[in-house]
């Protein structure tokens, strides 16, 4: 037993070291950038407070050290419209590793000393410091056990998790204790709103799960590749990325000219591995060559080829995603032995380049185990092969996805696609949406019999979903969570609560308050 074990057991040890010290605890967990802006943005959201309108009690949550900054200067900005803000928080800098109760207690009582400039402005509570219901409901267990397994699935980047494992018992010790205390924090506090990031992993998703439980109105919200750009979702985990009042409200109109241009600029960026709009990202890492080039460099004849395009392994928009498969793993390999015998066709499975920075199994090692013995007319593009995707769409016959981008795409250059998971287009007039094993398989057979390309009007509706999708589910936000303090150099609470700010992203803290999201 070391030092720190015997000093967490003494009452207020680490909260009288922390007084006498006065800096952060030697860990990853770091708050100094929120210590050295709160005293001003404090002093800057007091003079709108005290004359905002009476709004919304909010209760926000936030666990790790990033996302507790974050969830402060939120919280100011919402408390400069005038809403009483609490934001409650678990003071951890590591979701994946066990920390000693003196570290963490030091780290509790940092956070409250950091938080402590905005005192009179935001009611802060650690949930640690909650007394904690003595049991949870069977329904809440249940959401506890799930939301450990997508962190395990999460973290390692797989789909079988082993729950005798230390990590699946870390999580759902952490998960647990987390679910006990917000649920007697909700029940005393009775916010009109609940805010979340994410929704989905760690004790995020959990107290996601125990507002809604408690049918607290609950709104989540993420980042995408695009600076200042943010998902939302009102009662719903915003990684699943549902659009369908969004599509109610606005699909099956054609698109303007200037909005076809301005998706049109966005897939020929995708395309070309350039980056675009207000983000760094490259969708592809390397330029096109032509269809007919890499048909030929790759060695594939004239028979047609079918395009199965992967995820990555344990990506958070994959967590839940099962319809009538097992997992992608179990769908991928169902869908190579099902074409293993079928030799008139070619099979090219397009491993997600995004598995090169992943550390769990490739989904190559899952065709593998699945065909011991690879057949002549199955072709594997690992993840570190130089191929543009989009040169493989030029001479796809079908796709099959389970719920990547690329589906949407393929469709958009009028290849049949046949969704296997609940993605965001499932459903939306231009994908094949089996619901079972045996309509996926004559959703295939049928294909292989009677292949058609899309007809012009679900090519049309897949162009002005991918519109409706890339530029107007978003909503405009000002702070990214990487590269966050910089934006809030560009974007001080001041000037967000301007006019200016007001007229740029007032409409989306409303939402983040819960208003109802007007599309």
């Amino acid at each position: 037993m070391t030092i720190k074990d015997i000093l967490g057991k003494v009452p207020f040890s680490a909260e009288l070291y922390d007084a006498i010290i006065q800096r952060r605890p030697r860990t990853r967990y770091n708050l100094e950038q929120l210590a050295a802006h709160i005293p001003a943005a404090a002093g800057q959201v007091r003079p709108f407070a005290e004359k905002a309108p009476k709004g919304r009690k909010i209760l926000l949550f936030a666990t790790l050290h990033y996302w507790v900054e974050q969830a402060a200067m939120i919280g100011l900005t919402l408390r400069g419209l005038g809403h009483d803000v609490t934001v409650a928080y678990l003071p951890y800098f590591d979701w994946r590793k066990e920390i000693n109760a003196f570290d963490l207690r030091r780290q509790d009582a940092y956070t409250r000393r950091v938080l402590a400039p905005a005192g009179d402005l935001l009611k802060t509570v650690s949930l640690l410091d909650v007394k904690s219901s003595a049991a949870l409901p069977a329904g809440l267990e249940e959401a506890v056990r799930q939301v450990s397994i997508y962190d395990a699935q999460y973290t390692l980047q797989i789909e079988d998790v082993d729950t005798d494992s230390a990590l699946y018992r870390l999580r759902l010790e952490r998960n647990r204790q987390a679910a006990r205390a917000a649920l007697s924090l909700l029940q005393a506090e009775k916010p009109d709103v609940v805010l979340v990031p994410n929704g989905t992993v760690t004790e995020l998703g959990v107290v996601y799960r125990v507002a809604r439980h408690l049918g607290l109105h609950t709104t989540t919200y993420e980042f995408n590749d695009q600076r200042e750009q943010i998902w939302l979702a009102h009662n719903d985990e915003v990684m699943h990325q549902n659009t369908d009042n969004l599509w109610q409200a606005k699909g099956g109109h054609p698109l303007t000219a200037n909005e076809r241009k301005m998706i049109e600029e966005l897939e020929s960026a995708r395309m070309g591995a350039k980056a675009f709009g207000k983000s760094v990202r490259q969708w592809q890492d390397v330029a096109t060559v032509g269809g007919g080039k890499l048909r030929s460099d790759l060695g594939l004849d004239e028979r047609p080829v079918v395009l199965l395009a992967t995820n990555v392994l344990g990506d958070s928009l994959t967590l839940g995603r099962d319809v009538f498969a097992a997992s992608m793993a179990d769908w991928i390999t169902q869908t190579v032995r099902f074409f293993a015998d079928r030799p008139t066709v070619q099979v090219v499975i397009r491993v997600h380049p995004g598995e090169r920075l992943a550390h769990g199994p490739s989904m190559a090692e899952v065709v593998r185990a699945a065909l011991p013995s690879i057949p002549e007319h199955t072709h594997i593009i690992g993840p570190l092969e130089k191929v543009n995707t989009y040169d493989l769409m030029e001479f796809a016959a079908l796709g099959l996805v389970y719920t990547t981008t690329t589906g949407m795409e393929m469709a958009m250059n009028g290849i049949p696609v046949v969704v296997g998971g609940q993605t965001h287009y499932r459903g939306r007039g231009f994908t094949f949406d089996p619901s079972s094993w045996d309509e996926y398989y004559a959703i295939l057979e049928k294909n292989l019999a009677e292949p058609k390309r899309l007809t012009q009007t679900q090519v049309e509706t897949a162009w002005e979903y991918a519109y409706r999708f890339f530029y107007e589910y978003p909503q405009p936000f000002p702070w990214r969570l990487m590269h966050f303090w910089k934006d809030v150099d560009i974007w001080p609470v001041s000037r967000v609560l301007s006019d200016e700010g007001r007229a740029e992203f007032g409409k989306t803290f409303d939402y983040l308050a819960g208003e109802t999201i007007i599309w």
